[in-house]
This record gives structure tokens, sequence and C-alpha cells, in this order.
């Protein structure tokens, strides 16, 4: 039998199968993976660059089915409710997000060595 609601549905799935919600990369995150790419491309060459590109696709889908993963250490420094940072496996940045409804919205994604609340600060005005 089918279940009926979507709650059932979601309460028959075993947990390694979260439902996943949509992912927005805001223009400044965008922005920022094509030039740590690129920066990929030109310093350690195609192979680095599209491994780089797949850690980010793994890390967005992660958070897409665990949104409330990542530190909230932003999130107090900035005074931003729910603010996350989640490192990307391998490499050296940072996806900074907050989970909306209905989605995951990916304001930057940083160098872990910058001032991440300097950066964000225009953001959380």
């Amino acid at each position: 039998m089918a279940p009926t609601s979507l709650s059932s549905a979601a309460a028959s799935r075993p947990a390694s199968e979260a439902v996943a919600k949509p992912v927005q990369l805001r223009r400044l995150a965008a922005g920022d993976i094509d030039a740590a790419l690129g920066h990929y491309r030109d310093e350690a060459g195609p192979a680095v660059a599209a491994s780089f590109v797949g850690a980010v696709e793994r890390a967005l889908a992660h958070l897409a089915r665990h949104p409330h993963n990542g530190s909230l250490r932003f999130a107090f420094e900035l005074g931003v409710p729910e603010l996350r940072a989640w490192t990307i496996k391998r490499f050296p940045y940072v996806i900074i997000h907050v989970e909306l409804d209905p989605r995951i919205d990916v304001w930057r994604v940083l160098h872990a060595r910058c001032d991440v609340p300097a950066t964000l600060a225009d953001l959380s005005e």
C-alpha cells in the first residue's frame, strides 16, 4: 500500500535517505566557485580542478539532505541566526549557508583562511 501523506512517506524512509531541499547559490557564491575553479585549473591542472568541482557538488548534495550540518560560529559572530559554515572535504573552502523554507540559500563559498566575518559583514546587514 502506498503512503497516504508526505509525513508517512518520510517516516517509512530510512534516515540515510533524507529528503533533499533545493540548493540556491547566490551570485557571489557562484562567483566564488568560479574563481576557485580557475585558480585550481591554472595552478594545479585540470584533474585537481575537476576534483574540486566534484567535492563542491558532493558538499552541496550533502547540505541539501542535511541542512542543519555545519558550524554556527559565524551565526554568533555576525548575529545571523542559523548561518552555518560547512567545510568542503579535501579543499580549504567553506560553504556559508542558511536554511530557508523551502531551500538552502548559499551565501558564499570562501577560502578557509579569509576573514569570513569581514567578508560577510555586508551581507548580514
